[in-house]
């Protein structure tokens, strides 16, 4: 009767050499997704390395796509400003009577009159000077 309970009370698992540990603890070898794993740590190691290769192989291409990127981005950011504004009541009659106001004003002070024509050509010229150097 004794060897009844003693089987019902406990499992054939133990380790009765060393007490304290009920069952063998299992080892990483016996684990099957260990396979799987040591190949995706690999690969997850390497990918700084990929990247930075992947930047310095394709740095002109990836710069240009950034660049009209974020023209792009520009516009759209200007569009939506310039509708808010649009919707602002008598604000956008009023730019645009200011933009009429100095147009007219420009072709009075440098396009009306031939000798006021070659001050500009000579401000755009020192401008241009200025900017590009005597050779341009």
């Amino acid at each position: 009767m004794e060897s009844k309970v003693q089987d019902q009370t406990t499992p054939k698992d133990l380790i009765a050499e060393a007490p304290g540990t009920l069952t063998k603890a299992p080892s990483m070898g016996d684990q099957p997704w260990q396979e799987w794993l040591a190949p995706a740590v690999e690969i997850l190691a390497k990918v700084p390395e990929y990247v930075g290769q992947f930047f310095s192989e394709y740095k002109q291409p990836l710069t240009t796509l950034g660049l009209l990127l974020l023209a792009i981005i520009s516009v759209k950011i200007i569009v939506a400003v310039l509708g808010a504004i649009d919707d602002i009541p008598l604000l956008a009659p009023l730019l645009e009577m200011v933009g009429l106001g100095y147009s007219a004003w420009f072709v009075w002070r440098y396009l009306w009159k031939a000798s006021n024509r070659k001050e500009l050509l000579t401000e755009f010229d020192a401008i241009k000077n200025q900017m590009f150097g005597d050779n341009a």
